[in-house]
């Protein structure tokens, strides 16, 4: 299934249906009074979170949704029916924007969370609704009040657990197919990855969800390479895996320049907490890697993993560190909203 992160919508709720003139005829009932049924109210369009999608491809091929219009009163006091509802399910992770895809409208972070994009017009009252002791048989109906409609903008941004960052080439996607069910697309070049992937890692017998972020380059923040597209998805995630292919010349220079385009985008990716593992370790000497994982931790200021997307080494170490982190953050994501709830 392709991978979808933007895409453009226009949502329109049913108008409401009419409200009625009529008059109560029956034989031996004179003056039987009005009897006009009011209309009913136009569907919504309601957007709802689910948990079994990752993508927004199903809106390349329907961008147009509209709810039912209200049935129209009828005499006897009886009102039209409502108008059908449309129900639009998008992925958890999902943002609702204005059509200048600057105002966020809503973010749908939970599975089962709902909002109503478009709500449904009023209908009009019958002459029913009209009668009074000075005025016994009305003549007026009201037409329907008309349904709201809107362009929008969704914008999809994956739920992880851990997200793997770092340059183009750099072993991520290999990586994630090693340790997961996940087959994303491997080759020797850069690019390869132009799609977040998902897969769901197996730690002893826990589970967290990692996610492979395409390359990113220098001036990315900026538009450079795949830009800023993809770095809206490293928001989500709770923790982040810094690989660095080991077999550049310089792993330090490589290390800063994903980090300075982190900074440079904001929303407090660089903030977030980092594991750092230098790859490839399989096609160096232990020299060399010693010496790689030396420079690494200067300028990361940390402890460094020695692993291979391809053979395996370091990465039981790797992934169990990155679950511990994870349960940390979890926890402490629980003990704010404690806090918080009243």
């Amino acid at each position: 299934m392709k991978f979808l992160d933007e895409a453009k919508i226009f949502v329109k709720s049913g108008d409401g249906g009419a409200g009625s003139v009529a008059f109560r005829r029956e034989k031996y009932i004179a003056f039987g009074g009005p009897d006009g049924g009011d209309g009913g109210r136009g569907g919504d369009v309601v957007a709802e979170a689910v948990a079994d999608l990752n993508t927004l491809i199903d809106f390349r091929y329907a961008q147009h949704f509209k709810a039912g219009r209200g049935g129209h009163g009828a005499g006897r006091n009886r009102s039209g029916a409502k108008g059908r509802t449309v129900i639009i399910k998008v992925p958890v992770g999902t943002q609702i924007l204005d059509q200048d895809r600057a105002t966020l409208i809503a973010d749908l972070t939970t599975p089962g969370q709902r909002l109503v994009l478009a709500r449904g017009g009023d209908g009009g009252f019958g002459n029913a609704h009209y009668k009074s002791s000075t005025n016994r048989a009305p003549r007026r109906a009201d037409a329907g009040w008309p349904g709201e409609e809107h362009w929008l903008w969704l914008r999809l941004k994956l739920i992880a657990d851990a997200g793997l960052i770092g340059l183009p080439n750099a072993g991520k996607s290999t990586l994630l197919a090693a340790v997961s069910g996940a087959r994303p697309k491997i080759a020797d070049y850069p690019f390869t990855t132009l799609h977040p992937g998902l897969g769901v890692v197996r730690v002893d017998d826990d589970a967290l969800v990692l996610a492979d972020i395409p390359g990113l380059i220098e001036g990315a923040h900026g538009g450079a390479g795949l830009g800023t597209r993809f770095l809206g998805h490293v928001e989500r995630c709770r923790l982040l895996i810094h690989l660095v292919d080991g077999t550049q010349d310089d792993v330090a220079a490589a290390y800063a320049t994903v980090h300075r385009e982190l900074a440079s985008y904001g929303a407090g990716l660089q903030g977030k907490p980092e594991i750092v593992a230098l790859n490839k370790c399989d096609a160096l000497t232990r020299k060399a890697t010693a010496e790689k994982r030396r420079a690494l931790a200067a300028a990361s200021d940390g402890r460094v993993l020695a692993v291979s997307g391809v053979s395996g080494d370091g990465i039981q170490a790797l992934l169990r560190q990155a679950y511990a982190a994870v349960a940390a953050c979890r926890v402490a994501e629980r003990q704010e909203a404690e806090a918080e709830a009243p």
